[in-house]
């Protein structure tokens, strides 16, 4: 029998059939591992009565309750709350990169996105998509229904299967938008390998910030194929590098930038991870390796705080 860390595999994954059937698999396959679970919507759990309000959902009425004392009482369960999240995935050329890993890093944000929001849906939470590239491609309102979950699956599988054709990242900007869109609190995901322009870095640092003091809670889902992006662990022979957003091309040895370019590449990201810490933003590194309950776990930190 398969254990819970190998079932969220993405190399097992992707052996398996439709984005849906995929995303079911990492969440039933998440909560099979979680003992009992503090939210509602996972184990249900029930905590106490209180009186009814107008507006309180009818199935949560206690009808024995009433019919002995004649008063209605609903049912409270811990950890009510009304979460609304949304999802922003980077559909930027380089997202497209597979690398030494078993699946592109669209194609596993796609996944995470997707796993996220059959979570949510299922706890009956409100939860949307926003997909940007140079600009806000695609967006999807949150909504808390299963019917909801369809539309969102589908605007995921259409990124996927979009063009490849190289589109720059303009992630600062996109999020500057969506922070300004944004009217209630809300939880928001960012799925992205952060590949700004190198000095405009400084810019996206401000869009997160500014999601933070617009009152959101944020996580950023840092997407790399590690062991090539991180580390440049490619054969050492003369090797074109080609820009997956710009067309520009780099032909050397990689043994004669390998250090440098760790040495760069851990200053980036520990930048973006300082930035983060400041702001109290969820900073989660992902290999396109990582087993899905990574980032589900992350996930679940973060909505506690928004529960408060």
């Amino acid at each position: 029998m398969q254990d819970t860390t190998t079932r969220l595999s993405p190399e097992a994954l992707a052996r398996l059939g439709t984005l849906e059937w995929r995303a079911r698999t990492v969440v039933e396959g998440f909560l099979a591992g979680q003992h009992r679970s503090p939210y509602h919507g996972y184990s249900v759990e029930f905590a106490e009565h209180r009186a009814y309000n107008p507006g309180d959902p009818l199935r949560h009425v206690d009808w024995k309750v009433l019919a002995k004392t004649d008063r209605l009482f609903v049912k409270r369960f811990e950890e009510e709350t009304n979460l609304r999240h949304l999802a922003l995935l980077d559909t930027s050329g380089s997202m497209r990169y597979a690398g030494a890993g078993p699946t592109t890093k669209l194609a596993y944000g796609a996944l995470l996105c997707a796993a996220l929001h059959t979570l949510l849906v299922r706890q009956r939470d409100a939860t949307g998509l926003v997909t940007f590239n140079d600009g806000v491609q695609t967006l999807v309102p949150p909504r808390a229904s299963r019917a909801h979950l369809a539309p969102l699956l589908s605007a995921l599988d259409a990124v996927q299967e979009a063009p490849s054709a190289p589109a720059r990242t303009a992630a600062a900007q996109s999020l500057t938008d969506i922070a300004e869109r944004l009217t209630r609190r809300s939880l928001v995901t960012v799925v992205s390998d952060l590949y700004e322009n190198v000095g405009e870095a400084s810019d996206l640092h401000r869009a997160l910030r500014l999601l933070r003091t617009r009152g959101h809670e944020v996580v950023v889902f840092h997407v790399l194929d590690a062991a090539t992006e991180a580390r440049l662990d490619v054969d050492d022979r003369p090797t074109t590098f080609v820009d997956a957003e710009t067309g520009e091309r780099l032909t050397t040895h990689p043994a004669d930038i390998r250090a440098a370019y760790r040495e760069a590449m851990d200053g980036y990201v520990e930048d973006f991870r300082r930035a983060c810490h400041a702001q109290r933003i969820d900073f989660v590194p992902l290999d396109t390796a990582t087993p899905f309950d990574v980032a589900l776990a992350a996930y679940l930190h973060a909505r506690r705080r928004v529960a408060g």
